[in-house]
């Protein structure tokens, strides 16, 4: 079923055009990634779907009543409500729609004993129209799902006003606003910014088992392989379509680049051969010739085409490293009853790549300014070596001037980017080297996108040729191609460096080393990625839940022996005892398939109330079963043969 219909959409941007005569589809059930350069209006398409803009030509054909909830890169909220005011009046269709059929379902429960059939008939019709309603709007269990989607963003004071919360808190409030609309279609423009790495694990199920409609934008490489299905790739004006996941569409990209480089290598070869006959100028124009003339332009035009080239590998000419780098002896550090650090003491040596993880709130941040001492310490010492060059890359960002254009921006900074082979960049080379076209160059800081903005700070950071680079978050608003430029600088990247980052995909390529902020002050070092940790991870909460099961079994056994006062040990089953146990295996296995069909049913977009109820019951009642089945089986096994 086709939702969604955009063709021949164009929008501009003064003289700039971000994108022209672009046509597509969404339809139900599509989990559809849009990727583009910064700059390139992946924004304003999403906003234009969404109806919060028009374009300058094309035309957006929605299906009848479909219901569309947008989650914006930078969510404006009303800053005179409290979140609990914002709740109300950002799901007030829903609320008006349960309090019509709570008003329904009081008249149909009332007894008149003076009403007509007619009037009992009405109420009934009303009853209907209002739990029809509630069905199409997915109300039925809004309280629920209204608890569990604040919990699960860590939102807890509903009283607090929106305008004392942070760019963080605003888009985790926005986010789970949007998911509680249960709308038909679902735009998301990067929806994991500003989540730590749980709550994206989180919300990475919740989309990939979910049957919503979803079209995105994401820097997030994993998010995007492991959410969609399809790609939109709009790349020089032009639109691209692909049936698969990220990993599918980068083959396919390589793919036609390569095709493309043929077809033009080809078309130059034949442009100089035609560029000869063109310079003999022919003097009769005749209908043979014309035709050639108007082919050779078409050649020309495939031979001037632009070849995207791989980057070339760019090491960083750094400032000597000492023997000493930076030292943490003792440190502490806390906000009141917040601890950030406790004692905490470590000695970084040369070519540490260390990447950050832990909840919002845990103390990342701080942990950085405490490296830079752009804040002290309550106690113990931060000693960095005398040769220590740092470049800090803040995720607040910082203030750049409007009014001045891209390039003076970095040569206020510096003139030349120093390679470790003696050669020198200028800082236009450098800007382009970063995806910042010649034009782009000239053009003022007020014009940028978000993305431009935070890659534009980013380069003001790298061109000071650092030794020891400390990024908090830098990957956030970046498009994929940044990415893949920054990764591979950063690979080549000779010094320490230290990465704040959720983008699991970003630190896997980058860090062999990870601090775990646990809470409380604690901090724990764990040597690997964060797929090496995550497997770990999984690994310890496994042998927990086995060593769990066998305390519980030996502590029910020991509670049995006590009761029966029976001492002599058992050494095999009786018969009936096999038969219970085989039974029990068929059982266990008959319960957990059961329990499989009906998580599937509740992930499946099923709307019915009362059969989602009575589901949530009885998968309740297999979990309990099926514990107590594997507990008796348990005890079975240990006398099989």
């Amino acid at each position: 079923m086709n939702l969604i219909s955009a063709k021949d959409l164009s929008k501009h941007y003064g003289e700039k055009i971000l994108f022209e005569q672009i046509s597509f589809g969404l339809h139900k059930g599509d989990k559809i990634a849009l990727i583009a350069e910064n700059g390139t209006g992946k924004s304003s398409l999403l906003k234009i779907l969404a109806g919060k803009d028009v374009p300058d030509e094309g035309t957006v054909v929605l299906r009848d009543g479909l219901r569309i909830a947008f989650l914006e890169q930078d969510p404006e909220l009303d800053e005179s409500l409290t979140i609990n005011e914002l709740i109300k009046k950002g799901n007030s269709g829903i609320l008006s729609i349960i309090r019509e059929y709570e008003q329904a379902l009081d008249e149909q429960a009332n007894d008149y004993n003076d009403v007509t059939p007619a009037s009992a008939a009405g109420r009934h019709k009303a009853f209907e129209v209002a739990s029809e309603k509630m069905d199409r709007a997915g109300a039925w269990d809004y309280e629920r799902r209204l608890k569990e989607m604040l919990s699960r963003f860590n939102i807890t004071n509903l009283e607090q006003n929106t305008g004392t919360l942070s760019g963080g808190q605003k888009k985790r409030l926005a986010l789970s606003l949007t998911l509680l609309d249960n709308p038909d279609v679902l735009l998301l423009d990067e929806p994991t910014n500003h989540l730590d790495i749980e709550m994206i694990e989180w919300l990475e199920k919740y989309l990939s088992t979910s049957a919503l409609t979803i079209f995105m934008v994401t820097h997030d490489r994993y998010f995007l392989d492991r959410v969609c299905g399809s790609i939109i790739e709009m790349n020089h004006g032009k639109i691209f379509h692909h049936r698969g996941n990220y990993s599918y569409f980068l083959r396919k990209k390589s793919e036609r680049e390569e095709i493309k480089k043929t077809e033009t290598a080809k078309a130059q070869k034949l442009m100089k051969k035609e560029l000869e006959w063109m310079r003999r100028s022919p003097q009769a124009r005749t209908t043979k010739s014309k035709s050639r003339i108007d082919a050779f332009y078409k050649i020309k035009e495939k031979a001037s085409q632009k070849i995207e080239e791989k980057n070339m590998k760019l090491e960083v000419n750094m400032a000597r490293v000492g023997g000493k780098i930076l030292e943490l002896k003792d440190v502490s550090k806390s906000y009141g009853n917040i601890k950030i650090l406790d004692g905490f003491d470590y000695m970084f040596t040369k070519g540490e790549r260390i990447g950050i993880i832990g909840k919002n709130g845990s103390g990342k941040s701080s942990f950085l300014n405490l490296l830079i001492e752009k804040e002290k310490a309550d106690s113990g010492k931060v000693i960095a070596g005398d040769t220590m060059v740092f470049g800090y890359y803040s995720q607040d960002g910082i203030k750049l001037k409007e009014d001045k254009r891209v390039l003076d921006t970095v040569k206020d900074i510096a003139e030349v980017f120093r390679l470790a082979d003696g050669t020198e960049w200028s800082a236009s080379r450098f800007l382009q080297h970063f995806m910042f076209s010649p034009d782009t160059q000239y053009t003022y800081v007020s014009s940028l996108s978000g993305g431009e903005r935070r890659r534009l700070y980013l380069l003001t950071v790298l061109i000071k040729n650092p030794n020891f680079l400390i990024l908090d978050e830098p990957t956030n608003d970046l498009d994929l191609m940044t990415l893949n430029i920054l990764e591979e600088f950063l690979i080549s990247f000779k010094g320490c460096l230290i990465l704040v980052s959720h983008d699991r995909y970003f630190m896997d390529k980058l860090v062999d080393h990870l601090f775990i902020f646990e809470g409380d002050g604690k901090i724990k070092g764990f040597t690997g990625n964060y797929s090496d940790y995550r497997i770990y991870k999984d690994e310890v909460l496994k042998q927990q839940r086995e060593k769990n099961a066998q305390a519980l079994k030996q502590k029910k056994k020991e509670k049995e022996k006590a009761a029966t006062g029976v001492t002599k040990e058992k050494t095999k089953l009786s018969y009936k005892e096999q038969k219970e146990y085989d039974q029990l295996e068929a059982d266990i296995e008959s319960l957990e398939k059961e329990k499989s069909g009906l998580e599937a049913i509740l992930g499946g977009g099923e709307n019915d109330y009362g059969k989602l109820e009575k589901i949530s019951v009885r998968i309740g009642e297999i979990i309990k079963l099926t514990d107590e089945k594997t507990m008796r089986w348990m005890e079975l096994a240990e006398f099989v043969d």
